[in-house]
């Protein structure tokens, strides 16, 4: 299933539905299959998924350097990490989400 967000001040953004609802979870704390963001809410939004893309770059360096240690002989589990960082699917959103800050239009999505 696909998610498309819509704007008056951008294109189309559709994501699959485990990164919509990903992203969605960040930017609300719940998880709606329709809604809208409004003009006034997006500073909040931003802040959130920026705040949460940096706390994710934090862990992966964290698990990464666990990682290193379990190569050296340090530790015996292994963290896996994900190929596929928050930033970098969030980075459609925020680009999304800041250009409607910037012209203060709302952002709607629905399945």
């Amino acid at each position: 299933m696909l998610f498309k967000f819509k704007s008056q001040a951008t294109s189309d953004l559709i994501l699959l539905e485990a990164d919509a609802r990903r992203l969605l979870k960040i930017i609300l704390g719940d998880d709606p299959v329709k809604g809208i963001v409004q003009a006034k809410d997006l500073p909040g939004a931003i802040e959130a998924l920026e705040l949460a893309v940096t706390k994710d770059e934090a862990d992966r360096k964290q698990r990464s350097d666990k990682s290193l240690a379990l190569v050296s002989g340090e530790d015996d589990d292994p963290v896996p990490l994900n190929s596929v960082s928050l930033a970098q699917r969030a980075a459609p959103m925020l680009k999304m989400l800041k250009r409607c800050l910037a012209e203060n239009s709302d952002v709607v999505w629905g399945i």
